[in-house]
C-alpha cells in the first residue's frame, strides 16, 4: 500500500512541476514558446494531464485554462495522497515509512 501511495505522490509532483515549468518557461520565452525545445519536452510530459483534465471538466471550460485546471487537480490530488501517507505511516509505524 506504502509503494502505491508513494508512486502517486511521485507522478503528481512530476506532473506539477512540469506544468510549473511549463508555465515559467512560457512566460520567459513569450510568443517564440512553441518553437522552443524544452517548452515542447515538457508539452509532452503535461499532455497526458491536460488531455484527462479536457475529459473530466464541462465543455465551457477554455483550451487555454486547462493547464491551470490541470495544475489545480494534481494539487488536490497530491495534498490527498500525502494525507493517505500520513495517516498509513502513523498506522503501520513511522520506522516503516523510512
Amino acid at each position: 500500500m506504502l509503494l502505491l501511495i508513494s508512486s502517486v505522490k511521485l507522478v503528481a509532483e512530476i506532473a506539477l512541476l512540469s506544468l510549473l515549468g511549463q508555465w515559467v518557461l512560457g512566460l520567459l520565452a513569450g510568443q517564440k514558446r512553441e518553437q522552443n525545445l524544452f517548452y515542447q519536452v515538457l508539452q509532452v510530459l503535461t499532455r497526458p494531464f491536460v488531455r484527462l483534465t479536457r475529459f473530466i471538466t464541462p465543455s465551457f471550460v477554455l483550451e487555454r485554462h486547462l493547464p491551470l485546471v490541470a495544475f489545480l487537480l494534481l494539487g488536490f490530488l497530491w495534498l490527498a495522497v500525502t494525507i493517505a501517507k500520513i495517516n498509513h505511516c502513523l498506522k503501520i509505524g513511522v520506522q516503516l515509512c523510512q
